[in-house]
Order: C-alpha cells, then structure tokens, then sequence
C-alpha cells in the first residue's frame, strides 16, 4: 500500500470509531466532535476508560496495536457496564463492532470512577501476560531480538548451537512491514508450519536512525534477499513470494561495501585491488581432501581435538576423507608423517533457482552456480571483479553487465525491466542508464566452502539489514545429549561478544553476580513481607 492509500485508510478507521462511539462520547460527558478528530480522540478515550494517556502511542505501534485493539475494546465496554463475559466474547470477536450495537441501542451509564485492577485472578494473569507480550514485542522488534544460529556457515567464529543478541539500534531498527502478524514469531507459527503473518498490507519502509554504519569484518543479521521458501530449511517445489521482513534470516560476515570493486583470488577476498584484513577474530574454513595413507589414528586424534567438521568420505578411496579446516590445522595436518597430500575442494552444490509456468507449476531449473550467473569462469575461490552498487550511482546498462543490475533494479527497487533486441527498457522507457536507490553489500560465511552466500545469490540491499550481533548468551553443543546437561552448554562461550579484536570478553560473571544479588533481594523481601503480615 501507498502512503496515500493508508492515509484513506487511517480517515476511513477514524470515521468507523467516530459512527461507532459519538453518543458514548457524550455520555461520557464529552463533545461528539470529540471523537471524530485523529489522535485526539485516542487521548479522550484514554480519560474516558481510565486508562494512561501513553497507551496512545502503543495503538499506532504496528503488531503491538494488535494486542492493544481488542483490549480498548472491551475496556470501553466495562467503562459503560458491559463487564459480562459474554459482552467481552462478543467486543473481541465482532472486532469491536458490537460497540455500534450498544452505541446506538442501549441505554447505559458510564462509570466514571471504575477501578481497571482486575477482579479475579484469571483476570489478573492475563493482564500480566498480554503487558509482558507488549514489552516484549517492543523490545524485539525495535532494540534487540534473540537470535540462534542453525547452520554452520560463520564456523568457527560463530558455531552451530550459539545463541546471539542482535542489536537493531546499532544500523537503526526498522518498523515492521507487515503489521499482521503474531508477535514474537518470524514467518511461521512453531510446529504448525503455517505462516504466522498476512502478506497484506504492507507498511512502507522505515528505518530509525542508527549511531554507527554497516562497515567491513562485521557480522550482519539480514533477511535473505532471494528467500522463495516458506520457512527456513524448507526444501520442497513450491514458491513462495514473502515480504521484506519475513524473509528467512541469514548471519554472514560483511565483506563489500557500497561502492567497492570487489575479488576473490584464491579464497581472499580483496577490496579494490588490496586484500580485506579479517582481524584477529576471524576462524576461516576451508574443505580439504586429506590423503591419510591408510593410518587415520593421529587424523582421528586432530578431529576430537578440534572439533572437526567431517564433509564427506570418499567411499571409492577409504584412506581419503574430506575435512572442514581452518589454516592452523590445515598446517598441523601436513605437519603429520603419515598425510600424503591435502587439497583445497569446494564442495558447494550446483545451485537451483525456481521458475513459475503460465500453468502456476513451479519447477527446478540449473543454472551457472555463481552470481551474476553468466560467468562460466567463475568459482566461490576465484570470482571478479564485482561492483558493489551505491545509493545515487548513476551505472551504464550493457547486455552484458546487466546480469549484475537485474535483480537490484527489478526485485530490489521495483521497477519492470525488459529487453527489446538489443535495448533496454525500465519502466517502458528506453534507457542506457540507471540510477541506484538504495546502498547493496557482500555478504560471505567464514566457513567459505559451506556458506550459501553473496557469491551464490548476490548483493544484500541496505532495506534488508536486520542488525548487529552483540552476544553471545548461551552456546549449546549440538553434537552433547541432553542427558549430559552440563557438558551440553559450552560455559566459555557464555555471554561472550561477538565482534571486537583479541580473545571474546565474557561478562558470564557478572551475570551470575546480577541474578544471585537478585535472588537474595527476592529473599529479603519476601522475609520483611512476612514480618510486617505477623505484626499485624
């Protein structure tokens, strides 16, 4: 929806509260132009129910106004003497309309000094659960959201079991695109494997200022640009076209910034002709094929002790075994008497787009594994050079650069684009040129050869950044039982940071330190509660 459609729109709900509400406005002692003027009709309604007037802004809060409707509801109903159940069933489920009925039909009082405390102590839970909902949701969708991580793709910098705090202050938390939808659930509901949202409508694009900028080496949570699946790990034929904020979120380190030429030589990444420092904190991976000459003890040795992934054994040569290694280990193998040879080996998979028939079948269809696609040349070690594009660069369409443009121009911005013989035309018009809208990043996996990456889908455009992973606070060992519980956590990754240089700072202490100093307040405070009931 345009900001012109949901301006009619927002007149048109003003219009229903106003046809719904003016005669108990009056009642209430108020004017009925009262409850025909935006917003402030909201602050009137607040003094007229007995509530905060700040429950305001929580109404104009996307996904939080859906908690918040159904409760100023019924509240206005008790305000009038509807506190049956049966009244609040019928002003939820008739979204609010059962209003009109007791607006134009029944003759009611308000009570001007109702106590809001509820009076059961059902009532009293369930107000307690929709606030921490509300605080929750706040919390999450505009300053920081827990976050797992499920595949192996940033080994061994972030392993598999980690789970992260994001931030969204730190590039500026975007408002939600899609206002219906359960809160607290990304794109689908738990177990059910449904989608937890509506696709329309979609609110327009918007994102807070943030106090610092997407720079290289940072770890980047963002939705995946290219998501056609209905929830993460899903791998059936079916299409599915999502919102913005709904697409699967991915976490890649950030390589290429908006207005770098970027390549890869050899598995390094180089910006502008110079190659990328990683910093210290960086766990590069790599698949090799390890020739062990038949004795595979100190190889199994080396596995345990760090931990090592095993990709694949090569059934056809038993002394041949495929290992995800970062270049410490990779060196501490060929430093082994019985290793024979290793070798570098991509094991990445040919990739897979799909594509809708005039008969709506979606079928699989092969294609060059790397992006722009039109590069037979072209491998996830040695690719470029890339531009990344820019907000404001004006960029020259060839036949044979546009491979690199499509998907930003089309998908990402908007707008038609067709090819006409030898021509280009965008939005119908005959062009040679276009002008970028938006910043675009490169995005890449620190375990290189098991990372579905930029190299494989392309740019992440800037409307697509989630946030900034801050901590790590709780770290499961996938491969432990739960059966050994304690073994399972793995204690040193605790409340650890995630970017920065040197070893990860733990702040493990101090929380242990913050909940027993809140335990024992707990305890004191219930003591002195007990004391001053015996007193009395």
């Amino acid at each position: 929806m345009t900001l012109t459609q949901w301006f009619i729109f927002f007149l048109a709900i003003q219009l229903i509260h106003f046809a719904g509400t003016w005669k108990l406005y009056i009642k209430a002692g108020r004017k009925a132009w009262e409850a025909a003027v935006p917003v402030y009709n909201a602050i009137v309604l607040m003094k007229i129910i007995n509530r905060p007037q700040w429950w305001v802004i929580l109404l104009f809060i996307p996904i939080v106004n859906l908690i918040m409707f159904p409760v100023i509801w019924v509240e206005t109903l008790r305000s009038f003497g509807k506190n049956k159940p049966a009244d609040t069933v019928l002003g939820v489920v008739t979204l609010g309309l059962y209003i009109y009925y007791i607006n134009y039909t029944q003759d009611v009082t308000h009570i001007s000094d109702r106590s809001t405390k509820p009076k059961s102590e059902s009532g009293e839970t369930v107000s307690s659960i929709l606030f921490a909902i509300i605080v929750a949701t706040i919390i999450h969708a505009y300053f920081i959201q827990p976050f797992t991580i499920p595949t192996s793709s940033l080994e061994k910098t972030l392993l598999v079991g980690d789970w992260l705090f994001v931030s969204k202050v730190n590039y500026g938390a975007r408002t939600p695109k899609t206002p219906i939808a359960l809160p607290m659930v990304h794109d689908t509901i738990p177990l059910a494997k449904i989608k937890s949202y509506t696709s329309f409508p979609q609110l327009p694009y918007f994102r807070f200022p943030g106090f610092e900028k997407p720079e290289h080496n940072d770890i980047v949570v963002f939705n995946w640009p290219t998501d056609t699946v209905p929830y993460f790990g899903y791998s059936g034929p079916l299409r599915y076209d999502k919102p913005l904020d709904k697409k699967s979120n991915y976490v890649k380190r950030l390589v290429g910034l908006p207005g770098d030429n970027l390549s890869i030589k050899d598995g390094v990444v180089h910006i502008n002709n110079q190659a990328l420092d990683l910093g210290d904190r960086a766990k590069l991976q790599y698949n090799y094929i390890v020739n062990t000459n038949g004795q595979n003890a100190e190889i199994a040795q080396l596995i345990q002790k760090h931990s090592i992934s095993i990709m694949e054994y090569d059934n056809n040569n038993p002394s041949s075994i495929v290992l995800s290694l970062t270049d410490e280990v990779h060196q501490e193998i060929q430093a082994l008497s019985s290793v024979i040879s290793t070798e570098k080996v991509s094991l990445i998979a040919p990739e897979y787009k799909l594509k809708r028939l005039p008969n709506n079948e979606v079928v699989r269809t092969s294609f060059l594994s790397i992006f722009p696609h039109n590069q037979p040349t072209w491998t996830g070690d040695n690719l470029g050079p890339i531009h990344i594009p820019a907000k404001g660069e004006v960029v020259d369409l060839t036949l044979e650069n546009l491979p690199f443009y499509e998907m930003v121009i089309t998908d990402y911005e908007h707008n038609t684009l067709e090819i006409k013989g030898n021509q280009i035309y965008i939005n119908g018009e005959l062009t040679t040129q276009y002008t970028i809208q938006q910043d675009y990043y490169y995005m890449m996996g620190d375990n290189r050869h098991n990372s579905e990456d930029s190299r494989y889908w392309g740019f992440v455009p800037h409307d697509h950044i989630v946030g900034k992973p801050v901590l790590i606070w709780m770290s499961l060992d996938q491969n432990v039982p739960w059966s050994k519980a304690f073994d399972k956590f793995r204690w040193d990754r605790m409340f650890t940071t995630v970017h920065g240089s040197g070893q990860p700072r733990s702040y493990f202490i101090y929380v242990v330190g913050a909940i027993a100093a809140w335990i024992v307040y707990g305890f004191v405070q219930r003591r002195k509660k007990k004391k001053s009931a015996y007193k009395a």
